[in-house]
C-alpha cells in the first residue's frame, strides 16, 4: 500500500469576500508542486459562497466537473441551455468536452452555500458537452456507500467519461464499510466532510483527506458519526 495524508490545516486557502475557499490541490493563485492532484483527480475545492453572489460566466473544456452541494442551493446556467438549481444532497455533473461556458451563483439572497467541486480528467478529449444532476438523499447513505458518479454506465449513478467513481458515505459511530475498486488498478482518495474516522491505519478529522493506491481494498471505520466522500480514480 502507498498512501498520502492531506490534513485540513495544510490546504491552500483564499478569501475573496464573497467566496471562502480551501484547495486540496494547486488551483488559481495557490501553487504547491507536491499537490497537483491525485491520479486523474485534478481539483477538489471546498467552497462557501455568500448570499446573492457567485461565479460569473466562464469557460471550461476537456474536464469532467462534479459539484456536490453540502448546504444551500446552487443556481446554474450554461451555454447548452441548461438552467437549474442544485439543492443540498444533490450532485451535478458537467462534461465540458469541446467547450462550454457557465455561471454558478448562490440561489439564496440570505443564506450562504457550501459545496465541493471536483475536476477529473476525461478518458477522451473533445467529446460533446453534457449536463446532468440528481438528488442522493442523506437517508439512503446511512452506514453504507452510495455511488453517485461513475464511469460504469451499468451503475445507477450519474455518468462521467472516465473510469472513475464518486461515493458518498454516512457512517454512525463504530460502523464500518469496505470497498474494492470498480476499475482495477485505481486508487482511492477519501475526504472527510465532518466527523472522525479511521482509514488505512490513520485517524482523519473533519476536512482531512487520505489518498491510497496499490491496495485492493479500503476499509473505513467511523469514530464518531461521520460524512465522507470516497473518490476512485485511475492513477495515470
Amino acid at each position: 500500500m502507498n498512501k498520502v495524508i492531506h490534513r485540513e490545516s495544510e490546504r491552500g486557502k483564499a478569501e475573496y469576500g464573497w467566496l471562502h475557499t480551501r484547495y486540496s490541490f494547486s488551483f488559481a493563485q495557490y501553487f504547491d508542486p507536491g499537490k497537483m492532484g491525485f491520479g486523474l483527480l485534478r481539483v477538489l475545492n471546498d467552497d462557501t459562497i455568500e448570499p446573492g453572489t457567485g461565479f460569473p460566466t466562464h469557460p471550461h473544456d476537456n474536464m469532467e466537473i462534479i459539484s456536490i452541494v453540502l448546504d444551500g442551493a446552487l443556481e446554474h446556467k450554461d451555454s447548452m441551455g441548461s438552467v437549474s438549481v442544485i439543492h443540498k444532497d444533490e450532485v451535478q455533473v458537467m462534461s465540458a468536452g469541446t467547450g462550454i461556458t457557465h455561471s454558478e451563483y448562490n440561489h439564496s439572497k440570505t443564506e450562504s452555500i457550501s459545496l465541493l467541486q471536483l475536476w477529473i480528467f476525461p478518458k477522451e478529449r473533445d467529446i460533446k458537452p453534457g449536463y446532468d444532476q440528481r438528488p442522493f438523499p442523506e437517508t439512503e447513505r446511512v452506514n453504507k456507500l452510495v455511488t453517485v458518479v461513475s464511469g460504469d454506465k451499468e451503475k445507477d449513478a450519474l455518468y462521467i467519461h472516465q473510469n472513475a467513481e464518486i461515493n458518498l458515505g454516512l457512517l454512525k459511530k463504530g460502523k464500518q464499510v469496505s470497498r474494492r475498486p470498480t476499475f482495477p488498478g485505481n486508487g482511492f482518495y477519501l475526504f472527510v466532510v465532518n466527523g472522525e474516522l479511521n482509514a488505512a491505519g490513520e485517524k482523519l478529522n473533519e476536512r482531512d483527506a487520505i489518498g491510497i493506491w496499490d491496495e485492493e481494498e479500503i476499509t473505513v471505520t467511523a469514530i464518531t458519526n461521520t460524512k465522507f466522500v470516497l473518490i476512485e480514480v485511475p492513477m495515470e
